[in-house]
């Protein structure tokens, strides 16, 4: 069974032929007046030099931890680590940040494009964004694809591991390089976008009274640079590192349950089945002119929901064909539900069509500290659904896997889950990376002169890309909480294989309970980082456009241009300076609390982050996208419309909403499944050192 590996290869061909064709298809439209490719071009020069900068910091820590990888696996001669893992730890980053680099790139290629697009008409605006998203979408999932299908050739064929087992324990520890660097790209690229977005909108829209993305600001332009560093390549990373971690969680899984081959090579194969099916979703995306949200919604549902029932037709014989189990098959029919579950809720709870983000935007009737309560309050009370379905899903999964029979077989129905969830990651990360390009078309639209009809146009379809990013985030959480559940139980094989003596796990063990305290305590501490380092950099920004109003006369009559590329430096810096010390506490702190604690300590701590990083991963995403959207329905005409009293209690809201949307929330679900695979791979260190 393990010769079907070539379709891994297959697929991956299948998907990253289908981005380059998208690449192409975006790069054949006009990008509009020389004005519009002027600003495009500022604006790739910007998202350009903050990646070459942030890349160049991030190798210095990657060699770093590579070298101790090194001498773990070599020193011990292969006992404390295998040999293979300090270069699939390379691999990994390499992999995750070509993904974001890809994304980024096609992203700021297509920005104006859209604008040009949206000029002639919505649909036509509507393909052009979505066709960038694809090239992302697929780019993900093809490298994705190909980065386990090479590992598991070299080390099946080429090192000769013939024990599903071993291989399985191997590969699982292959995805900590991917999930590191998504961390470095994802808090990095939060803090940047984040910190022009806060800077523009408090100086230029509540201060100023100007509209936004208008070219007076000069923080405008490194917030369209923020968009693509963060939103796009941030996310790219993330969602590649989502998408790596379900499959080898599941490989490992697999071989404990004693499928052997066969349940290593199924999430493969499933991942090849959703590549397909969601190349035909695509074709689905349309709409007509001058569509309601409720329209541009549906358009974007038709083709992620068909691609998610193809996959679960198509699952059906091929689960059968493998493992000959209808039980594991409705794990991930649980799985595709799930992710469909999760998004539908997401959209209730963040879309301005529905009654939640519509209450929202009432309250900044009575100004901005109703708007921040109201929000507080959204967010935390749509965690209930997210719960909801993920606990639903692993317990359906479990039992339907035979996990009443066999422990293990039910663990392999959650992992089996998750991968369904994330089978369709092409089309769903289609629709989320689509959201920045549509932000930043109507930016150009604004800062170039196009007609207001299409500002209309992009404003409609950047609000829908608020929609479908909080929708990605949710998935992306989502399948996180079951990956991190995986991960979790492969930790604790892995340890026990290595001890003699079977581990107290159960809650009443002080050390469990002192780990369980300490993974919660994880959460705060990293959202505490990254709100604050959003804050810093912000407040930099702020300064500087307020130096710019008060010191370049003319800046307010169009009579002297802004000094964009002060703001673009200003960023550049803050975010890489504050990203560093966030992203280290994944690593330290597991490690430290093995060395202290041991694994029933190690245990504890992912048990603890798991739960509480879900919940306020949740609760950050969704409180975020509904201020933004908030804001949005004021600015379509609702509550006295742009520059009432009402949208400068909606902006303050969104200020705040912003670093919880775009850096701390999304950042969580990586945090969860990193601290689980560096506790995975230095397990071996931990048992050698650790007090207790």
């Amino acid at each position: 069974m393990e010769n079907y590996i070539w379709l891994g290869f297959a697929g991956a061909l299948i998907a990253l032929l289908f981005a380059f064709t998208q690449k192409n298809k975006v790069m054949s439209f006009s990008e509009g007046n020389d004005t519009m490719r002027k600003i495009a071009a500022s604006i790739r020069e910007g998202a350009n030099a903050y990646l070459k900068h942030q890349y160049a910091t991030v190798f210095k820590v990657f060699l770093v931890v590579f070298v101790v990888l090194l001498v773990m696996a070599f020193a011990t001669g292969g006992e404390m680590l295998s040999q293979f893992t300090p270069f699939a730890f390379l691999t990994g980053g390499i992999w995750s940040m070509l993904a974001g680099f890809v994304g980024m790139k096609i992203a700021t290629n297509s920005n104006a494009r859209t604008a040009q697009a949206a000029s002639e008409s919505l649909n036509k605006g509507l393909r052009v964004a979505f066709s960038s998203g694809s090239v992302m979408g697929f780019t993900v999932v093809g490298l994705g694809l190909l980065d386990i299908s090479l590992w598991f050739v070299i080390l099946r064929y080429i090192a000769g591991i013939d024990d599903p087992l071993a291989l399985g324990n191997i590969m699982v520890m292959n995805g900590m390089g991917a999930s590191f660097m998504a961390l470095f790209a994802r808090v990095g690229g939060g803090i940047y976008t984040k910190a022009a977005d806060v800077g523009a909108d408090l100086v230029g829209k509540v201060e100023a009274g100007i509209p936004e993305d208008d070219p007076r600001n000069p923080a405008t332009i490194a917030d369209n640079v923020g968009d693509n560093v963060g939103d796009v390549a941030g996310m790219g990373a993330d969602l590649y590192e989502s998408y790596v971690g379900s499959i080898l969680a599941t490989f490992a899984l697999g071989a404990s349950a004693g499928y052997g081959w066969e349940g290593m090579i199924l999430p493969m194969l499933l991942a090849v089945c959703g590549i397909v099916c969601s190349i035909i979703g695509t074709f689905f995306v349309k709409t007509e002119e001058n569509a309601s949200q409720k329209s541009l919604l549906k358009s974007l549902r038709t083709g992620t929901y068909l691609a998610a029932i193809l996959s679960a037709v198509l699952a059906a014989p091929l689960t059968y064909f493998v493992l000959g189990s209808w039980g594991v098959y409705v794990a991930i029919l649980c799985g595709l539900i799930g992710g469909c579950a999760i998004g539908y809720f997401t959209e209730y709870y963040t879309s301005d069509t529905y009654k939640p983000t519509q209450k929202l935007a009432a309250a900044s009737e009575t100004g901005a500290a109703t708007v921040i309560i109201g929000g507080i309050s959204l967010g935390l009370l749509s965690t209930i659904a997210s719960i909801l379905i993920v606990a639903v899903a692993i317990l359906v999964s479990f039992y339907a896997s035979g996990g009443a029979e066999s422990f293990n077989q039910g663990l392999y129905g959650i992992g089996i889950s998750a991968v369904g969830m994330l089978s369709t990651l092409g089309i769903t990360l289609a629709t989320d990376a689509y959201g920045p390009v549509a932000d930043n078309a109507g930016g150009i639209a604004e800062m170039s002169g196009l007609p207001e009809e299409v500002r209309e146009r992009t404003d409609a379809l950047d609000s829908l890309g608020n929609t479908t990013a909080a929708t990605g985030k949710g998935f992306a959480i989502g399948s996180a909480s079951l990956t991190a559940l995986a991960l979790l139980v492969s930790y604790v094989n892995i340890v026990q294989e290595k001890t003699p003596e079977n581990l107290d796990l159960s809650l009443t063990n002080p050390l469990m309970l002192v780990g369980l305290f300490i993974g919660a305590m994880l959460t705060f501490v990293f959202s505490a980082y990254t709100m604050s380092a959003v804050q810093t950099a912000a407040q930099s920004i702020v300064v500087e456009v307020r130096r710019q109003f008060r010191e370049i006369a003319g800046i307010m009559e169009y009579k002297a241009d802004p000094d964009y590329a002060s703001c673009v430096a200003l960023c550049t810096k803050g975010a890489l300076k504050e990203m560093v010390k966030p992203a280290l506490l994944a690593i330290i702190v597991p490690i430290l609390t093995g060395l202290v604690l041991g694994p029933i300590g190690v245990v504890g701590l992912l048990g603890g982050i798991s739960v509480t990083g879900f919940a306020m991963a949740v609760f950050m995403s969704n409180a975020g996208g509904a201020w933004d959207n908030a804001k949005k329905y004021i600015e379509s005409g609702h509550h006295g419309g742009k520059g009432s009293e009402c949208h400068k209690a909606a902006v303050v809201g969104d200020t705040v909403g912003d670093p919880f949307k775009d850096t701390s929330g999304p950042s969580l679900n990586i945090l969860i499944k990193l601290c689980s695979t560096v506790s995975i791979v230095f397990s071996g260190l931990i048992l050698a050192f650790s007090i207790f």
